[in-house]
């Protein structure tokens, strides 16, 4: 429940702050010190923009956006069905460990590929 909590803060802070007003408090540390921007620039926006149904400016914003967006949906939603789950089954706990770990390993690789080749090609 303590990540469905975190999943819920992101998408709070993501329909709290505007990108017409470029107000959001997390810089990339990357861009501040290179001057370049790296893949992650621009999820914030993207985010905002998403929850608001602009979906075309959010691609713009950063073209993963999407796909980083529906990992933490899909993340919150496993958190609440995996956690009620559970309370209604708790001798499922084994199995329920095993599913949520494949389901969230793969999200996360579809999810975060783009990232991890562009870490990669940066080093």
């Amino acid at each position: 429940m303590a990540l469905a909590g975190v999943l819920l803060f992101v998408f709070l802070y993501s329909g709290f702050f505007s990108p017409e007003k470029n107000n959001y408090p997390v810089v990339c540390v990357h861009e501040r010190l290179t001057g370049e921007p790296c893949a992650s620039c621009g999820l914030s926006h993207s985010f905002s923009l998403i929850l608001q149904g602009r979906i075309s400016e959010a691609y713009r914003w950063n073209s993963n956006g999407m796909r980083v967006f529906i990992f933490f949906a899909a993340q919150l939603v496993m958190r609440i069905v995996f956690s009620v789950y559970y309370l209604k089954h708790p001798e499922t706990a084994r199995q329920l460990i095993v599913y949520d770990a494949i389901a969230s390993l793969t999200l996360f690789l579809i999810a975060f590929i783009p990232f991890i080749k562009w870490i990669f090609r940066f080093l």
